[in-house]
C-alpha cells in the first residue's frame, strides 16, 4: 500500500468534508461570538458595582423581611384581638418589608441582566442544572441493575463536545480555490461569494437567510446561486441590489443582474466581469449580423418586416448602431428604404440608396406617398393573404424616422400648397404627419411598409408618440439617462426583469427585445461613414410612374449641341387636381369620381376631404358637393 498515498487522500476527502460543513455550522459559531461580545461588553466595573449593591440591598431588605414576619407571628400569639395596636403595626411593618424586598429583588434581577456571567459559565451552570437533578431521578425511577439508563451526565459531556465541534467548524477560516486566469477582481468577488464568506457575513448586511452556492466563471463573467430561506424572494432581493453590491465589495458601475433560478426558492446573481464578444470595436462586413451576444458569443440578428423602435442617449452610438439595418433594408430588388432625417446629417449617406427627406415639407409629401402607396397595397390585396408578399413592382418599404423629437416638434402642422387660384394666389392646407405615420404604423404590417422610429429622448409624447409606440413590437435600446426612458423603450417591469438600459456602457452596446432573447446586453457592429458611402447605389422609390431613375457612378459622356432652350412643362396633375376636375366634368358619385380619375376609393374620399377643407367644394344642406368650374356653371356630385 501506498501509505503517503493513501494519508493524501484521506486528508483531502477529509478537507471536503469540513469544507461542507463549515458553511452549516457558521451561523451556530456567529450567534455564539455574537452573545458572548454582548456579555463582554456589559461586564464593566460600573455594572459590577450596581450588582453588589443590589446584592446588598437584596440580603438587607431579605433579613428585615424574615424580622418583620417573626414579630407579626409573635403578636398574633400574644392576643386575639385582630385590631390590637400591636397587631396593626406589626402587620403593616411586615407589608412595608415585603413590598422592599420585591423591589430589592427587581433591582437585582435588572443588575444581572447589565452584568451577565460569561457565556461559558451560563453554559456550565445549565449543563450543572440539568445532570444533577436528573441524575438523582434517573437513579430513582430506573431498575436495579441501571442497564437501560441513560444517565443525564453523559448526555450533558456528548452535547458540550458537539458544542465545541460546532463552534471549531464554524470559526474555520475556509481556504477557497479559485480557478487560474482569474484577475484581482475577479479572485475576490468569487471568494466572498463563497457560502463560508456570505453566511458570516450577510447578517451585517441585512441578507440573513441568504446563502450562496460556490461561484462559477463562465465566458462573460461570474455566476452564483442564492438559496432564499424564511421570506425571502427575487423580488425582494432586487430590492436589496445595494447590500448585495456593498457585501461583495463590487464596482458600482460593474453589471450585475439577479435573476430567478431554475426551481422555487432560488436565486441566480450574475456579474459581467467579462465579455463573450470579441474585444475592440467590431467591423461590419456584407452579409454580417447586427451584432455580437456578450454573454454566449453568439451572432444577433434583426430580421427585417419588424416594426422597431430605436433609442439611444446621445453618443451612444444609435445612428451607427442602426447602418447595418438601413444596409439589409436597402439591399436587393425587393427592398426599398425612406429617410426622414431633418437633421441633413445622417441621411446624406444613404441618399445614393434610399429616398431622404430633409425638410418639414418634403416629409409631408413622402408620408403622403407612403400613406398612398399602403391603401393601394391593401386595396389589392387577395383575399385570404394577410401579408403582402415583396415584389419588384411593389417592394417592402422601410420608412425611417431618423429623430423622432425633431419630427413632432417640427412636423405636427405643415402648411402644403395644393393649386392655384385663378388670380395666381396660392391655395395650402395644413397638414400633420404624424397621422399618416400613425397609420403606418398600424396597417402597414400587412402591406409590407415598416416603420422604424429612432429617437435620443424615448419619453411618451416627446420623443415618442404613444400611439405609435404601441405598433413598435421590436426594442432596441442603447444607453439611456434614467430608468424612466428604460421603461417607455422595454416595459414598466423593465428593472424587474433586468432591462436596465440606463446601465450599458457608451457606446455601441444594446439589449434587443423581441420577443425571444433576453436582457443579455449585445455588442453591435460598426459601419463608418466610408462604409456605407462605398455601398452601391440602388433604385430609389417614388409613388408612380415617372420615379427618377437609380444614381449611377458617373453620368455617360454625349457629344451633341445644345439644344434650344424648351417651353417650361407643365407640372403633372396630382390626384387632388384629378379628383376636382372629375366633380366639375359632373361626377355625381364617389364610384364615378373613381372612374373617371383612375385612383382607388380610399384616395377619393381623402381628396374629397382634403378640398373641402381648401374651400373648393362645398356641402350643401341635402349632402351634395359643389364646385365652380371654370366656365362659371355649377357642378354637383353626391358624397
Amino acid at each position: 500500500m501506498d501509505w503517503k498515498q493513501a494519508w493524501s487522500t484521506t486528508t483531502d476527502t477529509t478537507n471536503i468534508v469540513l469544507d461542507a460543513l463549515t458553511p452549516i455550522c457558521a451561523p451556530v459559531a456567529a450567534r455564539w461570538d455574537m452573545e458572548a461580545d454582548r456579555r463582554a461588553k456589559l461586564r464593566t466595573p460600573e455594572h459590577l458595582k450596581e450588582l453588589m449593591a443590589a446584592q446588598r440591598a437584596w440580603n438587607s431588605a431579605r433579613s428585615t423581611s424574615r424580622q418583620a414576619s417573626a414579630q407579626r407571628r409573635t403578636a398574633r400569639k400574644e392576643t386575639s384581638n385582630p385590631l390590637s395596636a400591636a397587631r396593626r403595626a406589626a402587620r403593616t411593618a411586615d407589608k412595608a418589608a415585603r413590598a422592599h424586598q420585591r423591589e430589592t429583588r427587581t433591582s437585582l434581577k435588572t443588575a444581572k441582566a447589565n452584568y451577565p456571567a460569561t457565556l461559558r459559565r451560563a453554559a456550565v451552570r445549565a449543563h450543572a442544572l440539568h445532570t444533577v437533578p436528573a441524575g438523582i431521578a434517573s437513579w430513582v425511577m430506573s431498575e436495579q441493575a441501571h442497564a437501560l439508563t441513560i444517565w443525564p451526565a453523559g448526555t450533558s459531556l456528548g452535547l458540550i463536545g458537539l458544542n465545541v465541534v460546532a463552534l471549531w467548524l464554524g470559526r474555520r477560516t475556509l481556504a477557497v480555490q479559485t480557478p487560474d486566469g482569474l484577475s484581482l477582481e475577479e479572485r475576490q468577488l468569487v471568494e466572498r461569494l463563497d457560502p463560508s464568506y456570505w453566511v458570516q457575513h450577510a447578517e451585517a448586511r441585512g441578507l440573513d437567510g441568504t446563502v450562496t452556492t460556490p461561484a462559477t466563471v463562465t465566458r462573460s463573467g461570474i455566476e452564483a446561486g442564492i438559496r432564499l430561506d424564511g421570506q425571502w424572494t427575487v423580488k425582494k432581493l432586487r430590492a436589496a441590489t445595494d447590500s448585495v453590491r456593498a457585501l461583495l465589495g463590487a464596482r458600482t458601475d460593474l453589471p450585475m443582474l439577479i435573476a430567478a433560478g431554475s426551481r422555487g426558492g432560488w436565486a441566480v446573481i450574475r456579474l459581467r466581469t467579462r465579455s463573450a464578444a470579441p474585444d475592440g470595436i467590431i467591423r461590419w462586413e456584407p452579409g454580417a449580423a447586427f451584432g455580437v451576444d456578450m454573454v454566449t458569443g453568439e451572432d444577433v440578428d434583426v430580421p427585417l418586416g419588424k416594426r422597431m423602435l430605436i433609442a439611444g442617449m446621445s453618443g451612444a452610438g444609435k445612428s451607427t448602431a442602426s447602418r447595418p439595418l438601413l444596409a439589409k433594408a436597402s439591399d436587393g430588388p425587393v427592398n426599398v428604404l425612406v429617410i426622414i432625417d431633418l437633421k441633413k446629417v445622417e441621411g446624406r449617406l444613404w441618399d445614393h440608396r434610399a429616398r431622404v427627406a430633409y425638410t418639414p415639407d418634403d416629409v409631408v409629401q413622402l408620408v403622403n406617398d407612403v400613406v398612398e402607396e399602403l391603401t393601394e397595397r391593401l386595396d389589392v390585396l387577395p383575399k385570404g393573404q394577410a401579408t403582402l408578399v415583396p415584389t419588384a413592382e411593389r417592394p417592402r418599404i422601410t420608412i425611417v424616422v431618423d429623430e423622432g423629437a425633431e419630427v413632432i416638434s417640427a412636423c405636427t402642422v405643415v402648411e402644403t400648397v395644393v393649386g392655384y387660384t385663378d388670380k395666381g394666389a396660392p391655395i395650402t392646407v395644413k397638414r400633420n404627419a404624424l397621422d399618416g405615420l400613425d397609420s403606418i404604423a398600424r396597417m402597414g404590417r400587412a402591406a409590407c411598409i415598416d416603420l422604424w422610429w429612432m429617437t435620443q429622448s424615448p419619453t411618451y409624447n416627446d420623443g415618442v408618440p404613444r400611439q405609435i409606440a404601441k405598433q413598435l413590437g421590436t426594442r432596441i435600446g442603447l444607453a439611456v439617462e434614467s430608468p424612466t426612458e428604460a421603461r417607455v423603450v422595454f416595459g414598466e417591469s423593465a428593472q424587474e426583469k433586468g432591462w436596465k438600459a440606463d446601465e450599458l456602457p457608451l457606446p455601441g452596446v444594446a439589449m434587443v427585445r423581441d420577443g425571444k432573447r433576453g436582457s443579455d446586453p449585445v455588442k453591435v457592429r460598426y459601419m463608418d461613414d466610408d462604409q456605407v458611402i462605398a455601398l452601391p447605389a440602388q433604385t430609389i422609390w417614388h409613388r408612380g410612374t415617372d420615379a427618377p431613375a437609380a444614381p449611377t457612378d458617373r453620368p455617360p459622356l454625349r457629344l451633341v449641341k445644345d439644344p434650344a432652350p424648351a417651353a417650361p412643362a407643365q407640372a403633372p396633375a396630382t390626384n387632388r387636381d384629378r379628383v376636382l376636375q372629375a366633380v366639375r366634368d359632373g361626377a355625381r358619385t364617389p364610384r364615378d369620381i373613381t372612374d373617371r380619375a383612375g385612383i382607388n376609393k380610399g384616395t377619393v374620399s381623402r381628396e374629397i376631404k382634403a378640398l373641402k377643407a381648401a374651400g373648393l367644394i362645398r356641402r350643401t344642406d341635402d349632402g351634395i358637393l359643389m364646385a365652380d368650374t371654370p366656365n362659371g356653371h355649377t357642378g354637383k356630385a353626391s358624397a
